[in-house]
């Protein structure tokens, strides 16, 4: 395996300028903005008729998994990728351990903050008791999240803090205002943490592995095998606060991967010695499917019961495509078509919860597209088409200094 040494050496002999943007690695935009770009298809597809089964989730208890069930752990896996860069762009600016540890605690927090709020709106609300629609109340909590952590602020030397302490008192108030049951006597409480917060404990847990293997191969791997481990465990142990955390472990597992494969395909920037990442990317994938495949008699594959060899083809499926896209974009070149993604690809917060406010909009004004696009080939059309309209509207979004940034 190559060592991590390089990767970081690279960074720090050549920062980037405080006011200079670090250079993006473009298979990964690549990857990430097609993700995104599925994300949001197979989310609207969710009220299609007459959609393959291979574009739906798989049932609870079926040993299967569709494309859609890949999407999520696209993104966990993207999210492990981007750990080693953004560690070594750290460290070359001066960040210790402490302070990079702080910084994904801040980034986990914000995370389960958004997925707490997204989920009490997804069900379980009284409308009646809160005294006000919640898709209204949804759009008050999009429009606060955006002032808290709006990444892009050009407003004069004050103001963005302000807003910041506004948003933030928004939410503290839209917080005190939920209620639900059937009583009404129900507060904002993490039903579940939502696919935000599942992916902010992960990207803790994994996070925190990763500095504490100090860039050291054999230290991630064995991370990501004692991730496996403590699902096995805690599922034959029957410990309900152990049962609790296997599917937060078996997400970091498939940040780990992400983590393995930058390691591999990215560390010092050096290509002259592209067959032997290919080979280690090779190890990798054969290792993951061949360590899902010894478990699966005992954890059949399911995104809903997160089991481990779920995560596991899913990883390995990852590092295929990310391989494919290295060699397509940043061996051979292939790059003009990644210019219609880069802009999702480098704000994918903001990407993942606008379709959650056209829609709180659209249910709050009562609009709905014609029942013709409820089935069949044209809702699968008017699906892609809305998930090719909202990536292009993130450019906008962004000149209009609209972002959203843990």
């Amino acid at each position: 395996m190559p060592s991590a040494t390089p990767l970081r050496q690279s960074v720090q002999q050549s920062p980037a300028p405080a006011d200079t943007p670090a250079p993006r690695v473009l298979a990964l935009d690549a990857f990430r903005g097609l993700t995104i770009v599925l994300m949001i298809f197979v989310n609207a597809l969710a009220g299609v008729r007459g959609v393959p089964a291979w574009l739906d989730h798989a049932p609870a208890g079926v040993d299967a998994m569709t494309v859609a069930d890949v999407v999520f752990p696209a993104f966990l896996f993207i999210v492990g990728m981007s750990i080693p860069i953004a560690v070594a762009r750290r460290r070359a600016a001066g960040d210790t351990t402490w302070r990079l540890a702080q910084h994904s605690a801040a980034r986990t927090l914000g995370l389960l903050v958004l997925g707490v709020f997204m989920v009490n709106a997804e069900g379980g609300y009284n409308e009646a008791a809160m005294g006000m629609s919640i898709h209204l109340w949804s759009l008050a909590f999009y429009a606060a999240a955006l002032l808290v952590w709006n990444g892009q602020s050009k407003r004069p030397r004050g103001h963005g803090a302000a807003l910041r302490l506004a948003g933030a008192l928004m939410l503290l108030v839209l917080g005190l205002l939920y209620r639900g049951g059937a009583d009404g006597m129900d507060r904002l409480a993490p039903q579940w943490w939502g696919i935000l917060g599942l992916i902010g404990w992960a990207y803790l847990i994994a996070s925190l592995l990763t500095l504490a293997a100090r860039d050291r191969m054999a230290m991630l791997a064995a991370a990501l095998a004692a991730c496996i481990a403590f699902y096995c465990v805690a599922q034959a142990g029957g410990a309900s606060l152990l049962a609790g955390q296997a599917g937060n472990a078996v997400h970091a597992a498939i940040v780990l991967c992400g983590v393995l494969t930058t390691r591999i395909f990215l560390d010092g920037g050096q290509r002259q010695d592209t067959v032997r990442r290919y080979r280690h990317a090779l190890l990798l994938v054969a290792g993951l499917l061949a360590t899902g495949y010894v478990l699966r008699p005992h954890f059949h594959i399911s995104k809903i019961a997160a089991t481990p060899t779920w995560a596991l083809y899913s990883a390995a499926i990852c590092v295929i495509v990310f391989g494919f896209l290295y060699w397509l974009v940043d061996l051979r070149g292939v790059q003009r078509w990644i210019a219609l993604l880069r802009p999702a690809a480098a704000n994918p917060l903001l990407a993942y919860i606008v379709p959650y406010i056209v829609y709180a909009l659209s249910q709050y004004f009562h609009l709905a597209l014609p029942p013709a696009f409820g089935a069949g080939w044209p809702g699968m059309l008017a699906a892609f088409a809305y998930a090719c309209a909202v990536v292009a509207a993130i450019p906008v979004l962004v000149r209009m200094h609209i972002t959203l940034r843990l």
